[in-house]
């Protein structure tokens, strides 16, 4: 019963996530945003060339490990440390994902954590397989009202560089937007913002919908996460999701050997040239006390 009622609400349709609650400013903003990105993203085909699927390519690598390497190992868990500069520089690299502020970002996932897979989990697929995909993003009074606030991330909001990018993250994006279509035109614009954010977007979100839905448990973690092999693939290695919730400090989330994780293979290679350090993973003794016991 507890299998079905999982499924039951997975398989909820949108609407019931939206009927009966207001709508503030925030909100249509967000959505508007969405909708205009997947929209432009439809026009792909009329303006395929070579060199704007090129650029597509390069901007969803380096934007989406501004996201996997800095908004979430490096700045959410401090699985590693770089220099300030070079921390600086991959942040504004996920600023320009356009899935939010470093602030904002960080905090939302702080409170993931802290309450995986319960009513006060920002993303849970227990509210529904949307909801946790992108339904909570467009519910700003409850993504930001039910944790009193962006207390969990003083780290970040002590930091001029930080606060500066929480008040100006749309604008970045809109800078590169420019200067692609100033580039290269429609066909730069429509692959270099349109393809490449939304699959960014969905490589990012799928990790809370499909991450905590479908795949395997390997760990004894309490709650939804699953490994997914191909999520570990199109995720950058975040997709070893139950693996990232047993050891949530740890820079490595890909812990075997076949487990893919370009994200971690990124951070050797940074520590290699002794630019990561403090590069933190699980210990043999803490593994065996979160191994699922099979007998």
């Amino acid at each position: 019963m507890g299998l079905l009622k999982v499924w039951v609400t997975i398989l909820m349709t949108p609407c019931a996530n939206f009927l009966g609650r207001k709508w503030n400013l925030l909100d249509l903003v967000t959505a508007g945003m969405f909708l205009s990105v997947h929209c432009l993203a439809l026009f792909a085909p009329f303006y395929f060339t070579w060199t704007s699927f090129l650029v597509a390519y390069w901007l969803a690598v380096v934007t989406g490990f501004g996201i996997t390497l800095s908004y979430h190992r490096n700045l959410a868990h401090r699985s590693f440390r770089v220099p300030k500069l070079l921390e600086y520089l991959f942040a504004y690299c996920g600023v320009l994902a356009l899935e939010g502020s470093p602030i904002e970002w960080v905090s939302t996932h702080r409170y993931h954590h802290q309450f995986t897979d319960t009513e006060k989990d920002a993303h849970s697929p227990l509210k529904g397989f949307w909801y946790s995909h992108m339904g909570w993003i467009l519910d700003s009074s409850s993504r930001f009202g039910r944790y009193g606030g962006l207390k969990n991330v003083e780290d970040l909001r002590k930091q001029p560089f930080y606060v500066f990018l929480h008040h100006t993250v749309m604008l970045h994006s809109f800078v590169l937007a420019g200067i692609l279509y100033a580039v290269g035109g429609l066909p730069f614009l429509v692959w270099g913002m349109g393809v490449r954010m939304v699959f960014v977007f969905h490589s990012t979100l799928l990790v809370n919908s499909a991450g905590h839905t479908w795949g395997y448990q390997a760990w004894n973690t309490g709650d939804l996460s699953k490994n997914l092999w191909w999520l570990g693939f199109l995720a950058l290695g975040e997709g070893w999701h139950n693996n990232h919730h047993a050891f949530e400090y740890s820079a490595r989330q890909g812990l075997e050997w076949w487990q893919i994780d370009l994200t971690w293979y990124i951070i050797k290679f940074l520590e290699a040239l002794g630019l990561a350090t403090d590069v933190k993973v699980p210990s043999e003794a803490h593994r065996q006390r979160m191994a699922l016991k099979t007998e």
